[in-house]
């Protein structure tokens, strides 16, 4: 914890503010959206599709509009966008605890979606502007508390279910009501910065992200380390209620606890002796390798064991989440290295827009060779899929590497407008 301390004080005071707000934006976020399905189906009655419907569009809203919210980043500053989400999620979760009917529900879920988007890609763009020549070590700070908020939101959440699921709405509301009043206080504006002649309207800013083709070569060899990430929340899940029936929900939630403690213990460590051993490359390659090495364990493990089932879906956790940490301050490192330092929070918007849809497509694969690997009683098929996946996530990034592409530079050229 000292560690941390002294690390997060030694950024500007805009990139410690940034920080904090990122654990205070996941505690709220966690405390609420882990138990909204639940109070849409029992709650209030929703029936099924329409509870998938309210999440679809809080999903949508968020993943299709990062291109949106960056672009509006790089365009009018970082601040502004900023504040605007943390708005928009006071609106929106209140609004959650308190209407009843789809329409307002709907409603309510896209502006928590779209709040999302605005703020996002501002905040890694201000904390790469604000880190300068310390980007891996502001990022590997800035997912500590990202993963504490994660962490301690459940919890919270948890805690305050108790009593009423408005009270959980309310609180979250409350928290991002804070936020928007401390980041018009405290917050220094900074507009993005500018490298030569910048695209004079929002087209031309895209035709110019769009063809930085390093940038998109790198976006898509990374896709498959997001949908790994995923399986968190859906083949590891499905492995534990399998094995353990209806212990399986406890597992699950342990095993959130282990990929989260994981990370919040263990990111500033990586991160300093990755830095020492391996060069930015090397750490992606080598965490995207121990990503996609996670899930041998669960191969090689016989089904319907359930401590041993246990013990390897404990370990494929932990594994990759360290994986995960290693990856995430490199990663997002080369995102501002190959957007040669201009429309930065645009390729974040667009990066992000890219994971998102290789999540959709990755979690429709993974749930459909599940069916059929369950089927079949050959669950391992799933698990050597998604070895593979990461495998090839490396070895995609160690070819882009050595041909030069995660090191370029140079100013992307300005498209016609």
């Amino acid at each position: 914890m000292m560690s941390l301390w002294q690390q997060t004080r030694s950024f500007p005071p805009a990139a410690r503010l940034l920080m904090a707000n990122q654990f205070a934006i996941n505690l709220a976020f966690y405390m609420l959206m882990p138990y909204l399905a639940a109070h849409l189906s029992g709650g209030l009655g929703l029936a099924a599709w329409a509870v998938g419907l309210v999440l679809g569009v809080r999903n949508f809203s968020q993943q299709g509009m990062f291109l949106i919210g960056g672009t509006i980043a790089d365009r009018f500053g970082y601040k502004a966008p900023i504040m605007a989400g943390c708005l928009l999620r006071t609106i929106g979760f209140g609004l959650l605890g308190w209407v009843d009917n789809l329409p307002a529900l709907i409603a309510a879920s896209a502006a928590t979606g779209f709040a999302g988007a605005l703020f996002n890609p501002a905040v890694r763009a201000y904390l790469a502007a604000e880190a300068g020549e310390r980007r891996v070590d502001a990022f590997a700070t800035f997912n500590v508390y990202y993963q504490a908020g994660m962490l301690l939101g459940p919890l919270v959440g948890l805690a305050l279910l108790a009593a009423d699921f408005r009270l959980v709405c309310t609180v979250a509301a409350a928290i991002f009501a804070v936020l928007t009043v401390l980041q018009a206080r405290s917050l220094p504006s900074r507009q993005a910065k500018t490298v030569g002649s910048e695209p004079d309207n929002v087209l031309a800013q895209w035709r110019t992200v769009l063809a930085n083709r390093s940038f998109l070569l790198f976006a898509t060899a990374m896709i498959g380390s997001y949908v790994l990430t995923f399986q968190v929340y859906l083949a590891l899940p499905l492995a534990a209620t399998d094995t353990l029936g209806s212990r399986g929900t406890w597992a699950t939630s342990g095993l959130f606890v282990v990929s989260a403690v994981v990370a919040v213990a263990g990111q500033l460590r990586l991160t300093g002796w990755a830095k020492k051993k391996w060069s930015p490359a090397q750490a992606l390659v080598r965490g995207l390798a121990a990503m996609g090495l996670a899930f041998l364990p669960l191969t090689l493990t016989p089904p319907g064991v359930p401590a041993a089932v246990l013990t390897a879906l404990v370990a494929a956790v932990a594994l990759l989440a360290a994986g995960s940490a290693v990856v995430y301050p490199f990663e997002m490192d080369t995102v501002v290295t190959l957007s040669g330092n201009r429309l930065v929070a645009t390729h974040y918007g667009l990066y992000n827009t890219v994971s998102g849809l290789g999540i959709t497509l990755g979690n429709l694969a993974t749930g459909a060779l599940w069916d059929f690997a369950a089927r079949h009683n050959a669950l391992w098929v799933t698990w050597c899929t998604l070895t593979a996946t990461g495998l090839a996530c490396a070895a995609s990034v160690a070819v882009l590497a050595r041909g030069g592409r995660l090191t370029v530079q140079r100013e992307p050229q300005l498209a016609a407008v």
